[in-house]
């Protein structure tokens, strides 16, 4: 037995064992994952049932590199049980772009880092151009084309959500790619040239452009393009943590959606900041499915499926998390510091239900012989929302 080839002596390490109950593993492990994923390990007595993979981390994504920078994306292909969101990680260095492009689906942006300059126009064939940073959101309903370019010493780094979880940062419409497959002299013919005038467009489309390196803006947002239409009246981009804060017992939270700001008609959103040792209420959304972003710190949900049916996963920053319409669930700060995450809908409105609310706005009688609880634990339920308790 000893002489196995698979044996190794091992580090200490965590083992699947709760109480008197599991055993510890002989053969092979991947020490590091199990670290990170304990209650995955030893899953809590609580939970039970079969619920489908509800994390996929950044880190096991593949990673696309341009002269520019890089993006990697996490879609239905990577996580199944996401059905209604797709998400993209990208960096651009100083002076990148994202090529000049468009798609089908709405995008919804945060930025992580840094800063960019974005630019767009709209049906009317009006443009619009805004230097975004940190905390900052933009949206670009589908369709409308746009791109963006890092500034700065470091360039940036952003989040986007987009609203097809079919969606695939590999397909977008590029400028270039459109060019490299229209004929000359269509091209001449369109733009009133002489087909020389294109004896240097991109070719190598996948290795040279989509993010690729450019000169930084030297001009100012406001003098960066003028045309008879004026600029566009529609704002596209949104300073979401300057928004003041929901403020609850154990952290913040922001909410925006079409009803601050309009432009973002088919995605609503929340960054949470949850205090080390506090959580995210019990609660469940009842108008779309919860697509998540853990931005920084660590956390522990469990997510309740009915059917005496529950999971729970842990999340570090980097990490995508997702709740199906209508489950239940938490999340709890288990790290020492404060817990950053981003959730998102396929919606033009935040909707969420308390379990605390609900049962402190049903007759008293009716929660006490539901749940057997005592007039002191009845006295301590709340009315509004607690949020982050």
């Amino acid at each position: 037995m000893t002489d196995l080839p698979w044996l190794s002596s091992k580090p200490e390490a965590l083992e699947p064992i709760r109480g008197g109950r599991g055993a510890s593993i002989l053969g092979p492990r991947n020490l590091p994952r199990e670290r990170e994923v304990p209650d995955l390990l030893a899953s809590p007595d609580t939970d039970a049932g079969t619920i489908p993979n509800l994390k996929f981390s950044y880190a096991d994504a593949r990673n696309r590199l341009g002269s520019g920078g890089w993006a990697r994306e996490i879609t239905i292909r990577e996580l199944p049980a996401a059905t209604t969101l797709a998400g993209v990680n990208m960096r651009l260095k100083a002076g990148g772009y994202r090529e000049l492009h468009y798609h089908k689906e709405a995008e919804w942006g945060f930025m992580i880092a840094g800063k960019a300059r974005v630019t767009a126009i709209d049906t009317e064939g009006r443009p619009f151009v805004d230097d975004v940073e940190a905390g900052d959101i933009w949206n670009f309903p589908a369709g409308i084309p746009h791109s963006i370019q890092g500034l700065g010493d470091e360039g940036c780094e952003f989040l986007l959500v987009f609203d097809d979880a079919n969606f695939s940062e590999n397909e977008t419409f590029l400028i270039s790619d459109w060019f490299a497959h229209t004929p000359r002299h269509i091209l001449a013919k369109n733009f009133g040239v002489p087909e020389s005038a294109f004896a240097n467009l991109p070719t190598d489309v996948e290795k040279t452009r989509w993010i690729f390196n450019g000169t930084e803006p030297t001009v100012a947002k406001e003098d960066a393009i003028r045309c008879p239409q004026g600029p566009s009246p529609i704002r596209y981009t949104h300073r979401f943590l300057q928004q003041e804060p929901a403020k609850a017992a154990g952290g913040t939270v922001r909410v925006v959606d079409s009803r601050n700001f309009p432009a973002a008609s088919t995605i609503a959103a929340a960054i949470n900041v949850v205090e080390p040792g506090r959580m995210r209420e019990l609660h469940w959304h009842p108008n779309n499915d919860e697509w998540q972003y853990f931005v920084r710190g660590r956390a522990r949900m469990t997510v309740f499926a009915s059917g005496g049916k529950a999971r729970t996963f842990d999340y570090c920053a980097g990490d995508v998390g997702y709740v199906p319409l209508g489950m239940g669930h938490y999340l709890e700060n288990i790290g020492d510091e404060p817990m950053v995450f981003l959730e998102a809908f396929r919606s033009d409105h935040f909707a969420d239900f308390s379990a605390n609310q609900w049962l402190g706005l049903s007759p008293r009688q009716m929660v006490k012989e539901h749940l057997n609880l005592d007039d002191e634990t009845l006295s301590k339920l709340r009315q509004d929302k607690p949020l982050i308790v």
